[in-house]
């Protein structure tokens, strides 16, 4: 499989969450995918979240329903064990579609909303930590 390279950080879609040009962080200390979100709600086996992203406030106050998720534990580098839930979803980088895991976490005390782990990154990218937004880059192009 041919690797394509990826920077430190870039700006992606989630088509299944209709949210474009977000800020992730590209984390290969990190496992897990995870996203921006709060409000996070299980009831009669739904679960229901709402994503926010400052740099994007029409998300905002936008719920979303899923009938399809998981419970997993992440550990955080401080080796702090947290049971999040997890979607499966899509996301698009250099123009083409992937299929992701994401773990719902509240990042409002982080950087990016998107945190993007080895999980997803392995057997597609190679990170360049120099480079930054390359597939944002293309797109704009």
């Amino acid at each position: 499989m041919n690797k394509k390279i990826i920077g430190r950080k870039d700006h992606a879609d989630f088509p299944e969450l209709h949210l474009e040009e977000i800020a992730v962080k590209i984390d290969t200390g990190a496992y897990t995918s995870s996203i921006h979100c709060q409000n996070i709600i299980e009831e009669d086996n739904l679960l229901k979240c709402t994503f926010l992203d400052d740099e994007h406030p029409n998300y905002n106050h936008k719920e979303f329903i899923f009938a399809e998720y998981n419970t997993i534990i992440v550990r955080s580098s401080n080796g702090i064990a947290e049971k999040r839930y997890e979607i499966k979803s899509s996301i698009k980088l250099f123009g083409k579609v992937y299929k992701i895991s994401l773990s719902l976490s509240d990042r409002k005390e982080m950087k990016f909303p998107v945190l993007i782990g080895r999980k997803f990154l392995n057997n597609k990218f190679i990170v360049d930590p120099q480079l930054e937004d390359l597939s944002f880059n293309l797109q704009q192009s």
